[in-house]
């Protein structure tokens, strides 16, 4: 168990005087695109703002027998399409200017991947730490029912989702809440994603997010004409890579970048770091071995620990992969940042001021309404999932198996001779696609299109990527008004 005091201390790690505030910077970054986006001031306007923003307090009696009050928010940032969608955190610094600014930028990361969600966001203001599961439950149970009582939760209201310190636990206490209180709708185990397989969810959900960060970096790198100006060869395989956040978003990233050759030369974590001693970076294999027995990766034998973990971030490497929580890279340490490309795995992690300062030295950002919007992508694919009843591949499967084998007989029968495709073989060709065949398949190609056009619009509107995902999110979202009616 992470002690409460060291997630606190990583909480503030960020802060520097003269960098904004959270809000503050997804306005900037707002700002920047608006000023060269062909809409009307208008229609920026209702873009830019927030439309409802929920506080609730409840009590919640202890294990111990004393009574603390719990607070809790719930930020609906755009209905231009409903529902809303968004995860729901559990962190000690949640406030209503932090929720808002995370509901923001749901909102401009669906309209990236053209997924058909407003934004929204949610967050419970405890360490979830210091709380027996009992007790989480009850916070969540009533943090839900405070929702369907303000009409701010509901499969074509407003869907939530995991997030910082929460699960597909908490998820499924979601679901079941919900269904409680509103037993007559059919479509109730819609009303919340990213739960637990046999309450729901959908296979393929929790590598999701870090899958579709690995997708837009292997695109980025695999394009000569981009790695070649940062002096860089093509390809993952070779590459080091820092990664920050060794939890869902992270530890997945490092999956599939270590499944590909990369090397994994440090991680950074909550509570300390770790730091290879040898040129092939860090056996991941063994490492989550290590993490699954002891609960950290502090201590592993294969790598050196280091007890100041944010000094990682500025160690040499080709790649640097925040994934643990915002305005991590910050006025403070962006001078010191010796990495040639950041990837936001994160929401947020790089400040205004630390951008300039990033590609004055010629960084290049990737920024995060694109790299982590595979949770989200998945997210819907898991609400349709629960819209229609039935999971992905079920009505399909055999048909595509039987048509397959087919195929095979045919081509042994056509070349005669005795030959046979060997069973490894034929079990791979006629192996029908379950759901996370679909699942993957739709992502990657969700992500793939929306790097493109994320590229072809920087190239084309002479911007950085952050400002060309914002362009299109602002366009995407402005003709949905002007369709509408609401702006002429």
């Amino acid at each position: 168990m992470v002690k409460s005091g060291l997630i606190h201390a990583f909480l503030q790690l960020a802060f520097c005087a003269g960098d904004p505030t959270f809000l503050e910077s997804v306005d900037i970054y707002f700002d920047k695109a608006a000023a060269i986006a062909a809409t009307t001031p208008d229609i920026l306007a209702q873009i830019k703002a927030c439309n409802n923003i929920l506080k609730v307090q409840f009590p919640l009696k202890c294990a111990n027998g004393t009574v603390e009050l719990i607070e809790a928010y719930r930020a609906q940032h755009s209905h231009h399409r409903l529902p809303v969608k968004g995860g729901i955190r559990m962190a000690p610094n949640v406030d209503a200017d932090e929720t808002m600014a995370l509901a923001a930028l749901m909102t401009f990361k669906c309209a990236v991947v053209d997924v058909p969600f407003g934004g929204a966001k949610g967050g419970i203001k405890i360490d979830p730490t210091k709380y027996s599961a009992n007790e989480k439950e009850a916070i969540i149970r009533r943090y839900t029912s405070e929702l369907v009582r303000k009409n701010f939760i509901g499969p074509s209201i407003d869907v939530p989702a995991p997030d910082y310190g929460t699960g597909p636990q908490e998820m499924a206490w979601i679901k079941d809440t919900f269904e409680h209180l509103q037993p007559n709708d059919i479509n109730g185990s819609a009303c919340v994603t990213g739960k637990p397989l046999e309450e729901g969810g959908i296979d393929g959900r929790q590598e999701a997010t870090g899958l579709g960060v690995y997708f837009c970096l292997r695109e980025f790198l695999n394009d000569e004409a981009l790695v070649a100006k940062l002096g860089l060869t093509t390809g993952i395989k070779g590459k080091t890579f820092i990664v920050q956040g060794f939890g869902n978003v992270g530890r997945h990233t490092i999956d599939s970048i270590y499944g590909a050759g990369g090397k994994i030369i440090a991680i950074a974590e909550v509570d300390g770091g770790l730091v290879a001693e040898c040129e092939d970076g860090i056996d991941i294999p063994g490492l989550k071995a290590y993490y699954k027995k002891k609960g950290t990766i502090t201590g592993y034998p294969g790598a050196k620990t280091v007890k100041f973990a944010q000094g990682i971030l500025e160690l040499p490497c080709d790649v640097l992969i925040p994934a643990a929580l915002e305005t991590q890279i910050h006025s403070g340490n962006a001078g010191n940042i010796k990495a040639k490309i950041v990837a936001e795995a994160a929401n947020g992690p790089v400040t205004p001021l630390a951008e300039t300062m990033l590609e004055d030295n010629d960084v290049v950002i990737l920024p995060d309404l694109l790299l982590n919007a595979g949770g989200v992508t998945v997210s819907y694919f898991e609400w349709l999932k629960n819209l229609n009843h039935i999971h992905f591949g079920r009505m399909s499967r055999r048909m595509e198996e039987r048509g397959k084998t087919a195929l095979i007989d045919a081509l042994e029968n056509q070349f005669g001779n005795g030959h046979r495709f060997s069973d490894e073989v034929r079990s791979q060709v006629v192996k029908g696609n379950t759901e996370v065949d679909f699942v993957w398949s739709g992502l990657e190609e969700t992500m793939l299109l929306s790097w493109e056009n994320v590229k072809r619009t920087s190239q084309g509107r002479n911007c950085n990527y952050r400002t060309a995902a914002y362009l299109i999110a602002i366009e995407r979202i402005a003709t949905c008004y002007r369709v509408s009616g609401i702006f002429p």
